[in-house]
């Protein structure tokens, strides 16, 4: 079944002439009588009648006129919606972003919804391994992650900014004295850990194995804040990107470099497999313009 020959038997009931129905349409009356035809052929059944000029429904024509008013406007409804998304007037966008990362692209995000009002953001928080996990799966369209170098063959990704791992140590006189540490400094030192579906907590145990020791894990979290608290409480050690370290404002706890140091490299990732949506579009743009303001 063709839509412009809904819209032709359509407009040649409104107008009730097949004169002024190909004026209005801009084709010829033989033109609209085939397609009337094409439809009484597709339905098997009359839909008009004809006297000289005067035409009038029969049953099926009422029938197939009502919903063909129906299927017009929801097509054009389509049309607008169609439009709408290409300007971003509408859509949804489910970004993923580890909680250690969010404070570092809220101006970004609130930029995004001023540009985008009316695209509906869904923000899901959970580690870097559940982050990409998801992108994979499709449940995510896009997100904000630590880069690493086994990342997902179908998954593209975007550069942003990169960190040094700093550790975070009692407030001790054994640390007061160092203004910065090795690895193999940590032997005898309890580690608070993030949970596995962290980047991070693969990292750290690499690094302690490459300085030839197999780290005391005491507890894992997915609270950086907590971990450090669990540090101020006078005993063992915890790891943090240097951002979330200037945020460290309680007595008890100190930050120091440490070598071998690991890179904290963040960027953006998304299928690369996959259709890559408007609203997905628009935000992978917002970044490089980040990245190109930030030179």
């Amino acid at each position: 079944m063709d839509i412009k020959a809904l819209r032709y038997f359509v407009e040649l009931v409104d107008q009730q002439s097949f004169t002024r129905a190909s004026e209005k349409l801009f084709v010829t009356q033989p033109t609209i009588s085939k397609m009337i035809r094409n439809l009484e052929q597709t339905f098997d059944h009359q839909l008009i009648h004809r006297e000289g000029r005067r035409i009038w429904l029969t049953d099926a024509g009422e029938i197939v006129y009502i919903r063909a008013q129906q299927i017009l406007e929801i097509m054009g409804q389509l049309h607008s919606e169609m439009v709408d998304l290409n300007k971003l007037e509408r859509g949804q966008l489910r970004l993923g972003i580890p909680p250690m990362v969010g404070h570092l692209y809220a101006g970004l995000i609130r930029r995004y919804k001023q540009l985008y009002p009316n695209v509906e953001l869904t923000i899901v928080e959970c580690g870097g391994r559940k982050i990409q996990e998801e992108v994979t799966n499709g449940n995510l369209d896009v997100a904000i992650t630590m880069l690493t170098t086994d990342n997902n063959h179908c998954l593209d990704n975007l550069p942003l900014e990169g960190y040094h791992v700093h550790a975070i140590l009692p407030d001790t006189k054994k640390w007061q004295q160092k203004e910065s540490i090795s690895w193999l400094d940590l032997i005898d030192e309890p580690f608070y850990m993030y949970t596995e579906e962290f980047t991070l907590s693969d990292y750290i145990p690499h690094m302690c194995h490459e300085a030839g020791f197999k780290p005391q894990i005491s507890a894992r979290s997915s609270q950086w804040d907590f971990l450090v608290a669990l540090v101020k409480s006078g005993i063992g050690a915890t790891f943090l990107p240097e951002p979330l370290c200037h945020r460290i404002r309680e007595d008890g706890v100190l930050v120091r470099p440490i070598t071998p140091s690991i890179d904290w490299q963040l960027g953006v990732i998304w299928h690369s497999e996959r259709y890559i949506s408007k609203t997905a579009e628009a935000w992978i743009q917002l970044c490089r313009e980040y990245n190109q303001n930030k030179k």
